[in-house]
């Protein structure tokens, strides 16, 4: 297990016998399958998974299955902003209504205040309270295969004030980063999709990361995903639905996700500036930190503690159906990627359960050789 707070130093023998544990232990709260991917130095990889791709069929999680990655995907959109920044194409401190003129107004929205750095750390104050989801199975059902354009998104957030004065306070934004999407493509006639394709999904050869555009489905083999809408109930079969903004639309694999991640904190994607830029962080709102303590956002990436000590980086994936947690020393030469296929957001105590027992894992893969 990992050492107590403080340690400074990393234990030994976190082997597939440990990473199997730790799995299994996911599993027994109650998620469907789980898959977990812990690299260290040199690209020695140890995996492990436990439980079933699908509960009709108790089919066994398959080696490299794909799932919805969620807001990792913010993660590959900041990365392709601070590229275009690098390039001098694109200003951290531009306006939103610099690129997208009229788009952010009304209510007390200012895109002529709102600038690209704020929308990458979620502190633009732009209102999340209208961006889409499910709150009932028969809301996914009726909604799951509606296609809803970022401006659809944005004009959505536009009838709530702001939830306060940017650059004021941190409240994560979903719709933030579908306009981050529109200013992508407006700075270089291309979808932000495209461009990160071209920029990181094919340097990286993440040959099982795609952009599903209006597909609802996922290619084979994948997880199964399964959320629990009343505290209680049944768990509903969500893995098919459609979306694919800037926010949370790519699907992929734990072999790809680490290898992007090991990439980008090794400063193979960025130039030193902006890898600098990234990892300035500032903390995160009360509620967020209760699920996440300690955790601080920098652009497009956040930052916890180790109990053995420092910090480590990642984003995190929360998508219906599906839950992605990942952790990256500063150096990119050890990590760690575990996907869930089951979202136990049906209560908060569910929720930061779920959350501590992946922590528990992302924590002794890092703490230990």
């Amino acid at each position: 297990m990992a050492g107590p707070p403080g340690q400074d130093q990393q234990q030994p023998h976190y082997g597939k016998s440990a990473l199997q544990r730790d799995t299994d232990a996911i599993r027994a709260f109650g998620v469907t399958g789980v898959q977990a991917r812990v690299t260290g130095p040199g690209g020695r990889t140890v995996t492990a998974s436990s439980g079933v791709s699908d509960i009709e069929t108790n089919r066994p999680v398959a080696p490299g299955s794909s799932f919805r990655i969620g807001s990792n995907n913010k993660t590959f959109v900041a990365t392709v902003v601070l590229q275009l920044v690098g390039e001098g194409k694109l200003g951290l401190d531009s306006t939103v209504e610099r690129w997208l003129p009229g788009v952010v107004q009304g209510n007390g929205n200012r895109g002529d205040k709102i600038t690209v750095r704020q929308l990458l750390q979620h502190t633009s104050g732009i209102s999340d309270e209208s961006y889409p989801g499910y709150d009932s199975a028969e809301e996914y059902y009726a909604k799951r295969y509606e296609i809803r354009t970022p401006e659809e998104i944005v004009a959505l957030a536009m009838r709530h004030k702001p939830v306060f004065e940017p650059g004021r306070g941190w409240s994560y934004s979903n719709t933030g980063y579908a306009v981050l999407g529109m200013v992508v493509q407006k700075v270089t006639g291309r979808p932000w999709y495209e461009e990160v394709n071209d920029r990181i999904i094919h340097p990286l050869h993440l040959n099982h990361t795609i952009w599903p555009g209006t597909s609802p489905s996922l290619p084979h083999p994948h997880l199964r995903g399964y959320q629990r809408f009343p505290s209680g109930g049944p768990l509903v079969d969500v893995t098919e639905v459609i979306d694919a903004d800037a926010s949370g639309g790519l699907i992929s694999t734990t072999a790809d996700l680490d290898r992007f991640f090991r990439a980008l904190l090794a400063g193979k994607l960025l130039r030193p500036e902006q890898q600098k830029q990234m990892r300035q962080t500032v903390p995160v709102d009360e509620e967020t930190n209760h699920i996440l303590p300690g955790a601080r956002y920098g652009l497009g990436l956040l930052s916890r503690p180790l109990s053995c000590g420092g910090r480590f980086w990642s984003h995190g994936g929360d998508q219906i159906g599906y839950k992605t947690r990942n952790g990256v020393m500063g150096d990119g030469r050890r990590s760690v990627v575990v996907a869930m296929s089951t979202r136990l957001s049906d209560s908060l105590e569910n929720e930061v359960g779920q959350e501590k027992v992946a922590h528990q894992l992302v924590e002794n893969a890092l703490c230990r050789k």
